[in-house]
């Protein structure tokens, strides 16, 4: 697979012109330039440097002691390396707690951390922080499903959204989190149909983690397609360097599998 990197930056008008038109969007984590330029020239979309570097980075056990300062020096270095890629930068545990607080930490993502775009964790009840945000220009992309900021509260790593309350619950948040303007939406880990009814519901294109490949577009953390990740594999994860003989082969093959919607199959969903 060939890359033209001659291409515009991508920009949250190009994304739902393409969920308009049915291509599929490549994402990745990154937290480093070296990674990010790698990630970029292999054609990946947008890049997420995501509070997950606490687990594969750091070492913990959560992303709950992830910093404000961890997400700005790692945004800024994904940011020298990342090229026309978006990037979308994870407001660490509590950093969004209201408006006041989640403004003043967003910009210090944006003007510090090279930020394009910042998630954050929730449905409706954070709702107000996205409206807040995106009303002074700022952009935000929701997260629904599995939490991971909130997973001592939902008693772990676990898929969301299997019975018919909790479904209807994730359904309304999303909703709601449009209205309030964010502009993206990952969906982690929760049933194929469940993520397929939102990603038909949404005017924003909906990214999908262990969510079926009905969504808008694909993320998988970068250590974890790599195969460097230790312990158990999710289910959702493949190793896209088995059978290729470099780190760029494994990332164009993700991209190539994301586009082509070979990615992910029904093993790799719920």
């Amino acid at each position: 697979m060939t890359t033209d990197n001659s291409r515009q930056p991508v920009t949250l008008a190009e994304l739902a012109r393409m969920k308009q038109a049915g291509e599929k969007i490549a994402c990745l984590t990154a937290y480093d330039a070296s990674f990010a330029g790698q990630a970029q020239t292999a054609g990946v979309d947008v890049l997420l440097v995501g509070d997950s570097l606490g687990n594969v980075v750091q070492g913990r056990d959560s992303t709950l002691p992830v910093t404000l300062a961890d997400m700005i020096y790692h945004g800024a270095c994904v940011a020298r390396g990342a090229g026309r890629a978006l990037r979308v930068v994870d407001m660490p545990f509590m950093t969004y707690a209201g408006p006041d607080k989640a403004l003043d930490n967003a910009a210090r993502l944006m003007a510090e951390g090279g930020a394009h775009m910042v998630k954050l964790e929730g449905g409706a009840v954070v709702a107000d922080v996205v409206q807040a945000l995106t009303t002074r220009g700022i952009p935000v992309c929701g997260h629904l499903g599995l939490l991971p900021q909130s997973v001592h509260k939902l008693g772990g790593y676990r898929v969301q959204g299997r019975d018919a309350d909790t479904a209807q619950t994730i359904v309304a948040d999303a909703l709601a989190l449009e209205r309030a303007g964010a502009g993206l939406l990952v969906l982690e880990c929760v049933p194929a149909e469940l993520a397929a009814q939102i990603t038909d519901r949404l005017s924003i294109p909906v990214i999908g983690i262990g969510a079926g490949a009905a969504c808008d577009g694909q993320v998988l953390v970068l250590y974890d397609m790599l195969g460097v990740t230790p312990g158990r594999r999710p289910r959702f994860v493949k190793d896209f360097l088995v059978g290729h003989d470099s780190v760029s082969a494994a990332l164009q093959s993700y991209v190539q599998a994301v586009k082509s919607g070979a990615f992910p199959g029904p093993e790799h969903s719920y």
